[in-house]
């Protein structure tokens, strides 16, 4: 759909700012679970047990934003996304240790999301609910990335808020395709988990993978499920494979799924099913 240039300024920016949030959920929401596990006395032994754990008052809005290096509390003008980066020159104003690349290509990967979101649907409540779906999904990859994990503080709503919005015919995609999608999805991989551990006693992937790719289910439907499946595998592989050349596996030989499920999601909303595998 058109829109004139105010309102591509717009949800650019709206995207822009998203995506900043993004980063610190990305940054914080681990730790903050760490902590909770480490006060029930009940923490598991995950990449995310090695950061270490908050002190005083931590969520997602305190304490204000700060270069986790030295403590400096950056001020409106550092907080600006993608400029604030430029205008440093990619490192902290107080100590000068390197800020991370992927705080600003976090922040343009949600901008041009929501831009393509917008673009398709223009301004109305369903490029709201797709982009709300990329944002989402953004941040589970990170964040499964960096720990492991695919927490249920998201994955659970994104679940939820796809069979919403398929009810409420936000996303083109019917309810019993939605439903269908999301029990499926769940299902598949449950059975794939059990299977592969019943054969080599071993665990091939976390639960989280199970109820991310029922909230991919929820919002694009069942028939999408066999092209996310192959996307995401063949990435993996494809992942997998580099990481062998280059010597830089895992020493437990293992790679988050998380991820490729989400390169997957996204592949499938932008694209939609692969051509042949549309069931």
């Amino acid at each position: 759909m058109h829109l004139d240039l105010f309102s591509w300024i717009l949800v650019v920016l709206f995207g822009l700012a998203i995506g900043s949030f993004l980063n610190v959920v990305i940054h914080r929401l681990p730790r903050m679970m760490a902590a909770q596990w480490a006060a029930e006395a009940s923490a598991e032994a995950t990449e995310v047990d090695k950061q270490p754990l908050p002190q005083g008052r931590y969520n997602i809005a305190v304490p204000s934003s700060h270069c986790p290096h030295c403590g400096h509390e950056l001020s409106w003008y550092e907080n600006i996304p993608v400029l604030s980066f430029l205008w440093l020159q990619g490192r902290c104003q107080a100590c000068r240790t390197p800020i991370g690349w992927r705080y600003p290509f976090i922040e343009m990967v949600c901008a041009a999301l929501f831009a393509w979101n917008f673009g398709q649907h223009g301004l109305s409540a369903s490029a709201l609910a797709w982009s709300g779906f990329a944002a989402a999904l953004i941040a589970l990859a990170a964040i499964d990335a960096d720990t492991t994990l695919l927490p249920d503080a998201i994955t659970q709503p994104l679940v939820w808020s796809g069979l919403m919005a398929a009810g409420l015919g936000l996303t083109q995609i019917n309810l019993n395709n939605a439903l269908w999608g999301a029990v499926v999805g769940y299902l598949f991989l449950w059975s794939v988990y059990w299977l592969f551990k019943l054969i080599t006693q071993k665990e091939g992937m976390g639960q989280g993978d199970f109820k991310l790719l029922a909230a991919l289910g929820a919002w694009l439907g069942w028939p999408a499920l066999l092209s996310l499946v192959l996307i995401a595998s063949l990435s993996g592989v494809a992942y997998g494979l580099w990481l062998r050349a280059r010597q830089r596996m895992p020493q437990d030989g293992q790679i988050p799924f998380g991820p490729f499920l989400v390169f997957a999601g996204l592949w499938v909303m932008v694209s939609g099913p692969l051509p042949d595998l549309h069931l």
